[in-house]
């Protein structure tokens, strides 16, 4: 059994639980704007310190608002200020990036691409950077419905994507969009910490018959390193240790863990505890 070198929270969402947390204590309690981060142990947690997750602008009980980690749209950031609610940012500062490059190249008359699901809310917050002129699609194929073409295309990638894919989806686009007098910008938006965890993930997956990718189902990030694993062994994704099977232990002589960006460590060695006993 073997578990991988990266796990634990990411640098942004130990940022946003730190805020969360030191805010909670300060004021009795704080509520967010949908999930802080895709993971129910974690939010169980920050729950039991009088966190509380509102669905959407509506649900909001008081006059002070955290948003996620995977940040929002400044429309919305508008609207809550213009209800005089206060908000406090949690985003992540690699998923600002994002962010920030969408909103320039929206500015510089690029129309913007962004590699990753458009109905994921850090996508969605990103989009709302560009005023409109953009697109979120993992299919190049999206070229062939615009008329015309735009002649000046930037390209970003949702943060927690696969490298190898948002390469492949870029040497796409340039041959069914790069024509005469046309101009493209591609910017490496991946996260840092999510590149070295799939790295440690497909290193580990190589040596092993099993690999437990620890995480919430829902999580990006959890499923692309499932993902990425599956490619190279069998592959399950579990929230918890209650959800190993023991029928997936038979005949495996060797077993590797890895974990999301947003799976606190103490779930991780539960799950390698369970595979110990």
């Amino acid at each position: 059994m073997a578990k991988a070198e990266k796990t634990g929270f990411c640098f942004g969402v130990k940022r946003a639980i730190d805020i969360l947390e030191r805010v909670a204590r300060e004021r009795g309690g704080i509520e967010t704007l949908g999930a802080v981060v895709h993971n129910k142990q974690v939010l169980e947690r920050l729950a039991g310190l009088g966190v509380r997750v509102a669905k959407n602008i509506e649900d909001i009980k008081g006059s002070t608002i955290a948003t996620s980690s995977h940040g929002v749209s400044p429309q919305l950031e508008e609207e809550l200020k213009a209800r005089r609610i206060e908000v406090i940012s949690t985003t992540c500062p690699f998923v600002n990036r994002a962010q920030v490059a969408a909103r320039r190249l929206a500015e510089s008359g690029f129309f913007v691409v962004i590699f990753g699901d458009a109905n994921h809310p850090e996508v969605k917050g990103i989009l709302g950077w560009t005023k409109g002129n953009s697109i979120a699609t993992l299919d190049e194929k999206f070229v062939k419905e615009l008329k015309p073409v735009p002649r000046r295309i930037g390209i970003l990638s949702q943060t927690t994507q696969i490298p190898a894919h948002f390469t492949e989806f870029v040497k796409k686009l340039i041959d069914a969009a790069f024509t005469r007098d046309s101009e493209m910008r591609i910017i490496d938006t991946i996260c840092h910490d999510i590149r070295e965890r799939q790295s440690a993930a497909q290193k580990l997956a190589g040596e092993v018959d099993l690999m437990l990718v620890v995480g919430g189902h829902h999580s990006a990030n959890t499923n692309r390193l499932a993902e990425l694993c599956a490619q190279l062994t069998e592959t399950h994704l579990i929230e918890t240790a209650a959800e190993i099977e023991p029928s997936w232990l038979e005949g495996k002589r060797r077993i590797g863990v890895t974990a999301g960006a947003s799976t606190a460590e103490e779930t991780v060695e539960e799950v390698l505890a369970k595979l110990r006993g």
